[in-house]
């Protein structure tokens, strides 16, 4: 009896169910489809910052909002691009949009919340409240 090595990946990729859980980068060289930013957060004293790379877009692409205590950071932007050449035209067009939500723990002061935008980095401070900046921090023993 032979002992065969099973796979159950397929043989080929399946571009098609690919395409849309993938970067579409990878398939069509196109900026901001299907883009999800990944996020940095990034812990002060005071607040937490939380960073998003999202280059090529400008402040009036973005909305921010916080409703139940989920802050919800979301952008929308198409860009259209025509060249003409000799005997044909060619029109180009790309839409992108993404959201990211991320809940909140009570210790954020929501009515202080400031979003900055600059060279493609979004920021959204999350200023803490004054409680939780002089919490102690304590060490739990592990029994």
């Amino acid at each position: 009896m032979k002992l065969v090595k099973w796979n159950n990946e397929p043989a080929f990729p399946d571009l098609f169910n690919r395409i849309f859980t993938d970067d579409f980068d990878n398939y069509f060289g196109k900026r901001n489809c299907g883009y999800l930013p990944a996020a940095n957060v990034i812990e002060r004293e005071d607040a937490f910052d939380v960073e998003f790379a999202v280059p090529g877009m400008g402040k009036e692409d973005f909305k921010i909002s916080v409703d139940n205590n989920v802050l919800s950071v979301s952008a929308e932007k198409e860009e259209t691009k025509e060249a003409k050449e000799k005997n044909f035209t060619r029109k180009e067009f790309a839409y992108g949009s993404f959201t990211r939500s991320f809940a909140l723990p009570k210790t954020i002061d929501i009515d202080k919340i400031a979003a900055a935008y600059d060279n493609g980095i979004l920021t959204v401070t999350l200023p803490k409240k004054e409680e939780a900046k002089t919490q102690i921090t304590r060490e739990i023993k592990i029994s």
